[in-house]
């Protein structure tokens, strides 16, 4: 009988080539993985670089629309007139009688480029007017005034007939500080209806948006045009008065 063996060492020696012919095997790859991986970095930097670019340009628009709306406040002038209490509409028997003249102070700011006022009136001396913001819109030929005791917005359009233009309103001033014109002056008065209530102030301008966001707003009518509407009725009303042309002006604001 004849034995037959194997020579373990031999097996373990086909094992190993076995392990080292498995080894020289590339591993397969998909060369469009590559290229996929590429573009999607290629992307991501140009998302990246849009975004930097809108934040950049973001913050150079914002920088200008602050300067030129918020810290940028024009020509800035603080004013006072003295004015006669007494209507303008004197009558002739009654020229020789004594006539109260009154102070009024304001602050007024000038947009020149935009063609646009801002007349701060503080609290008066007297208790029958109201102290308020008023902006004159030219472009836009609109007027509000927020009634800062009633924390009230009221629009109606610009009447150039009483409203002087920031350009001649600020002649006249700098004549006033100069000395050249007695600041003197007398009271003429206009009568507003309160006539609809405004949702949408969005549609007003930048200025007259920034002083009426976020409060009550209503439109207003000169008295003299409401048909029907007696001049002795009794309505409830209030008083601004300011100074933006030769004359100091007593707004009064009623609502029906």
């Amino acid at each position: 009988m004849v034995k037959v063996s194997f020579n373990s060492a031999l097996g373990q020696k086909d094992v190993k080539k076995e392990d080292g012919n498995e080894a020289l095997i590339p591993e397969y790859k998909d060369p469009e993985d590559g290229v996929r991986v590429r573009q999607q970095s290629k992307a991501w930097c140009w998302c990246m670089c849009l975004g930097l670019a809108l934040i950049l340009s973001g913050v150079v628009v914002g920088g200008v629309y602050l300067y030129r709306y918020v810290l940028n406040e024009g020509q800035v002038f603080v004013c006072g007139v003295n004015y006669r209490e007494e209507d303008y509409m004197v009558p002739e028997e009654d020229v020789d009688l004594p006539q109260q003249l009154r102070s009024i102070q304001e602050k007024v700011h000038f947009w020149e480029d935009e063609e646009v006022e801002l007349i701060n009136v503080p609290v008066p001396e007297f208790e029958d007017s109201d102290p308020a913001d008023i902006v004159h819109d030219f472009p836009r030929k609109l007027t509000a005034y927020l009634d800062l005791s009633l924390n009230k917005c009221y629009i109606i359009p610009l009447n150039t007939s009483i409203v002087m233009p920031p350009k001649d309103f600020m002649e006249l001033l700098v004549n006033i500080k100069a000395g050249t014109y007695l600041p003197q002056s007398y009271l003429i008065h206009e009568q507003m209806i309160v006539t609809e209530r405004i949702d949408d102030v969005d549609q007003l301008g930048f200025f007259i948006y920034n002083l009426c966001r976020g409060k009550d707003t209503f439109r207003l009518q000169r008295r003299d045009t409401i048909l029907g509407m007696q001049k002795r009725e009794v309505l409830n009303c209030v008083k601004i008065r300011h100074f933006e042309h030769s004359f100091v002006v007593e707004t009064m604001i009623c609502e029906g």
